[in-house]
């Protein structure tokens, strides 16, 4: 029986080749890709468009898609492939908005502006906004990490706080700090780097190092924090998995008036030695519901890397479920074979007192 194809139409207005030109993308790159994540069918000439398919979400979720990225090229945006996978990323296969939100978080620093993409990332942004303690929780790839220096950045420039501080646990993936050359800064250094090039992405190298001199922004291991009261500050603590759990009530009790703290982290890339309990997973637990904390948990649609990436973190999420799924179903077999033990035990003990 042949299936049903659900068609729609759509004409982009005002025509302006060069515009249609960037939608396109290079030898139809953009269209290709749209067609092919969407499993639809995009035939066009000049600016109508013919949009078919089995699944009419799939269809008027391309359709809005087209009208939301001519606008963009319209107004001057480069349509690159990787534009285009945020795009349908937040897209979520369903019908997009025929115009932007008018409460659309964005953020404003002296150099970049700033547009979160999808619900997850702007609900994020606006929780940091409004907490002084927020979580963001979640694989890599999710813009954990750049969106609180974003915010921290934006809070600067804006005068909301006097100064940046950025703490990552010094915890080793494989290697022992001790290999690396250097003194302690030095060694500390290449930990803290994608909290570096966020920086000099939004303020620019030079502005960066001169407040790292005046200690506007100060970068330190956590071990450094022991003793300090935060104060008018914006904290941003990254790769929280890898702290301990006294490592975690240390930090969260540094928090000063007027300061906000964010703590990243990806729950399933702890590199604690083996029988360590995370920090981070504790809090999560033990402070769920207090009022004043935000929890943010990130999953791999809101990856805004590579397409291969989201596709590698739902592949290790599916196997370790399958694990857990076969462990459990091993300790299930050995409890009844236990029990079957036991069970002929008690019978052969009550036949030899008969």
């Amino acid at each position: 029986m042949e299936t049903l194809q659900v068609q729609q139409q759509v004409r982009l207005e005002p025509e302006n080749s060069s515009a249609l030109t960037n939608l396109y993308g290079q030898l139809d790159a953009n269209i290709k890709l749209l067609s092919n994540r969407l499993n639809v069918d995009i035939h066009y000439r000049g600016n109508l468009f013919d949009i078919s398919g089995e699944d009419s979400k799939r269809v008027s979720a391309c359709k809005t898609l087209l009208e939301n990225l001519y606008r963009e090229s319209l107004a001057g945006s480069d349509l690159s492939e990787q534009t285009v996978h945020l795009y349908l990323q937040e897209s979520a296969l369903e019908s997009l908005s025929t115009a932007e939100s008018s409460g659309q978080v964005t953020i404003k620093t002296r150099k970049v502006f700033i547009k979160p993409k999808g619900r997850n990332q702007q609900h994020y942004v606006r929780q940091v906004r409004q907490n002084d303690i927020n979580f963001g929780i979640g694989p890599a790839g999710t813009g954990k990490t750049y969106l609180a220096v974003a915010c921290a950045v934006e809070a600067l420039e804006n005068d909301r706080v006097e100064r940046i501080m950025l703490v990552r646990p010094a915890v080793e993936a494989g290697e022992k700090l001790g290999f690396l050359p250097g003194d302690l800064t030095q060694k500390i250094d290449p930990y803290l780097r994608p909290l570096y090039d966020a920086l000099y992405e939004m303020l620019g190298f030079e502005l960066v190092d001169k407040l790292i001199e005046k200690n506007v922004i100060e970068v330190a291991p956590l071990a450094f924090m022991r003793g300090r009261t935060l104060n008018n500050s914006f904290i941003i603590l990254d790769e929280s998995q890898n702290t301990t759990r006294e490592q975690m009530k240390m930090f969260l009790t540094r928090i000063g008036f007027g300061s906000t703290a964010v703590i990243t982290g990806d729950r399933t890339q702890v590199d604690l030695p083996r029988g360590t309990s995370s920090g981070l997973g504790h809090a999560l637990h033990v402070l769920n519901g207090v009022k004043g904390i935000s929890m943010t948990q990130f999953g791999s649609n809101d990856v805004v890397r590579h397409p291969l990436v989201q596709r590698i973190v739902e592949a290790y999420d599916a196997f370790e479920e399958k694990e857990e799924q076969e462990r459990a179903a091993k300790k299930a077999a050995n409890i009844t074979l236990q029990r079957d033990r036991q069970k002929a035990a008690d019978n052969i003990k009550k036949e030899a007192d008969a």
